[in-house]
């Protein structure tokens, strides 16, 4: 089995496709059930957060677990197949270990270092653990991950490379001003109360505006917060509770708007928005036209391998690693046509256990042409909503501040439009980062992934051959117990002491001939290209490779109980 990772993010994705794909809890649940119900997935977990979903699975074919795992995000997220396809990036094996470990750190975050994808990671492992999705391979992958993203933190400077989405998105709302002067005195207007409007709520305290509301669905989670700031010893903010039907009444009071729920429509409407602006104003507010910038197409890359498979694609440049612009996989069109003829004329054993049939084969062979369709095109056009800066052009200044961290959005992007009004959201704040310097500790941080990467593939590979050197030392311990069996039978006047003795002597025999031939493949399994010596060991001794399965479940029950998170 294999490591493999789907997804897309803001780094392969405009914000409009990542907020249509955006899965709601219960949609996440079922995702991970039916990847885990569907081979060739054993395991599955599913990471997705503001700007990113990812699903992660232990498949044990890579171009077959590639049209799944696809399949199944377009299935689960709403978003056509053939739409999705070209923001698709895919990592396997060593790649999808070395993708996680970085999101773990913050360098594929939106803003680099940002610390809250931990918690995210964390949560993504309770809930794959609690469906019974986790075993060995997801336990170890993304506890790892979390082990890694702290080393990260603690040892360099990452942090220092970029703040929390909030603290970069309060600084863009502020405009180069220096947040706390921009925010002393304002009046702030919260809505939501999880984990990412708490902390905004927390930040504008800090920064010292006069008075949070914040408003929530559930009036209580509302209160709570708001009780929470108001007790705060570093804080001197007023703070108070609204329920979601006062907001346009708080929106006309508001000077600055944070709003993050997981609501799936919007919350507030540019008409609601201009209404407010209005109210505070007393003016009507002029819609700002304004031409769009030319829309360039985004060329893509391509790699990816599979056994017996026609293409060659095993080049070690960045394993199988694309940034979504061509297909799943990265193939290019031609590659993928070939794989199509290849897949419809049957090379591939994907008949296993009665699951396949000719129908089947001819219908994973349209899905590989229509994904090699998708990739044949020129180049995607990037889809922007908001129009670019005019030279002479200047914005009234602003008299409502708003910053939109949900996905999918909560605020209408139309009021980019209105005159009097500045909105911050993730698309604008993608924009913003791309161009935010990076910091030297970014390097260190990459370092640091790269050795856990290598210590991670030999600590699995290692343990892979481990029931192999199980069943090995089992066979052995049966040979001697047998022939001391035997020996019994045969000298009968022997007295217990002399019996000790032989059995002793026997065991240190077999020990000391197995000793360094099982370190020896253990060390030896454990570098690139080690798997072949379990199979070596089983051949050679004759192992019954039910018996090495045996053992392979009984270690991995074992090692999965009481398993932290």
């Amino acid at each position: 089995m294999s490591l493999l990772v789907v997804g897309l993010s803001h780094r392969s994705a405009p914000v409009s496709v990542l907020e249509r794909a955006a899965l709601a809890m219960d949609a996440q649940v079922k995702l991970v059930q039916d990847t885990v119900a569907a081979e060739p997935a054993t395991e599955a977990a599913v990471l997705a957060t503001c700007n990113r979903i990812e699903l992660y699975a232990d498949v044990d074919k890579f171009h077959a677990g590639v049209a799944e795992l696809s399949t199944l995000l377009a299935q689960h997220s709403g978003v056509g197949l053939d739409e999705l396809t070209p923001y698709l990036y895919v990592h396997y094996e060593d790649r999808a270990v070395h993708h996680l470990f970085s999101v773990a750190c913050g360098l594929d975050s939106m803003v680099v270092g940002e610390g809250q994808i931990l918690g995210q990671i964390k949560d993504s492992l309770a809930r794959a653990q609690e469906l019974h999705s986790a075993g060995r391979l997801m336990n170890d992958l993304f506890q790892q991950g979390l082990r890694v993203g702290k080393r990260a933190h603690s040892e360099t400077g990452i942090d220092r490379a970029g703040q929390s989405l909030v603290t970069f998105g309060l600084e863009q709302l502020a405009a180069g001003a220096d947040v706390g002067t921009w925010a002393t005195g304002k009046k702030a207007l919260v809505i939501g109360a999880g984990s990412m409007s708490s902390l905004a709520a927390a930040t504008l305290a800090r920064a010292g505006v006069a008075e949070i509301v914040v408003a929530n669905r559930t009036y209580d989670r509302a209160e709570r917060l708001a009780r929470i700031l108001t007790e705060g010893d570093d804080t001197d903010v007023t703070a108070r509770a609204v329920p979601m039907d006062a907001v346009p009444g708080e929106l006309t009071r508001a000077d600055v708007v944070v709003s993050c729920t997981g609501a799936t429509g919007l919350v507030l409407t540019a008409e609601a928005i201009a209404a407010a602006v209005e109210g505070r104003t007393g003016e009507p507010v002029a819609e700002i036209a304004v031409p769009e910038a030319p829309r360039q197409p985004v060329a893509g890359t391509s790699l990816g391998t599979d056994e017996n498979c026609p293409l060659d694609l095993a080049a070690e440049q960045s394993g199988f690693s694309v940034m979504g612009e061509a297909a799943v996989a990265g193939m290019a069109a031609a590659e993928l046509e070939q794989h199509a003829a290849w897949v419809d004329n049957g090379t591939v054993d994907i008949r296993e256990a009665g699951r396949r049939t000719p129908e089947t084969v001819g219908a994973d062979a349209e899905l590989i042409g229509a994904l090699a369709a998708t990739a044949a095109r020129t180049g995607r056009i990037p889809e922007r909503r908001r129009p670019e800066p005019v030279a002479g052009f200047t914005r009234p200044a602003p008299a409502l501040f708003l910053l939109d961290l949900a996905m999918p959005r909560d605020i209408d992007a139309a009021a980019h439009r209105l005159a009097g009004v500045r909105l911050v959201d993730i698309e604008s704040l993608a924009e913003a980062s791309a161009d935010a310097p990076m910091a030297a500790d970014v390097d260190q941080v990459r370092r640091i992934v790269a050795d856990e990467v290598a210590a991670f593939g030999a600590a699995q590979r290692a343990a892979h051959i481990t029931p192999t050197v199980v069943a090995l030392r089992t066979m052995a311990a049966d040979v001697v117990a047998g022939e001391i069996a035997r020996l019994d039978g045969r000298l009968p006047d022997l007295d217990e002491r002399q019996r000790g003795e032989i059995r002793q002597a026997v065991h240190r025999v077999v020990d000391k001939l197995l000793h360094a031939p099982t370190v020896r493949v253990k060390q030896l399994a454990a570098e690139p290209g080690g798997a072949g010596y379990a199979d070596a060991l089983r051949t050679l001794f004759d192992l019954d490779p039910e018996t090495v399965a045996a053992v392979s479940r009984a270690v991995d029950s074992t090692t999965e109980k009481d398993r932290p998170v």
